[in-house]
């Protein structure tokens, strides 16, 4: 149950294409709000709230550095939401191989 706030947390955080660039940026190395809103054309208010939003999911982590607040990626939740999609990436292999084996089958016998 735990897990799964979590988790529904992280997607919601990535299902806005704002909070995705910021990950994407933040990728490249740590980035203060300002940097990371003048190339989006927005207030720093207003990214605030979308880094707020992704620091809540755990994605960022930000730190007071002087007059600005630093922002770098929060890695252990985005290894959460690529584990989850891992397991079911592999899961719908399996069954995906499955299902081919079984028409492969079906076609040798129609032979």
């Amino acid at each position: 149950m735990v897990h799964d706030v979590v988790l529904d947390r992280v997607f919601s955080a990535l299902s806005d294409a704002t909070r995705r660039a910021i990950i994407t940026r933040l990728g490249e190395g740590p980035a203060t709000i300002g940097e990371l809103a003048e190339p989006a054309g927005m207030t720093l208010t207003g990214m605030k709230k979308h880094v707020q939003v992704l620091e809540d999911a755990g994605l960022v982590v930000t730190e007071k550095v002087g007059r600005s607040r630093q922002c770098r990626i929060g890695a252990e939740r985005l290894d959460d939401a690529m584990a989850w999609i891992s397991f079911y990436q592999r899961l719908w292999e399996r069954r995906l191989d499955g299902l081919d084996a079984y028409f492969t089958l079906q076609k040798g016998r129609e032979k």
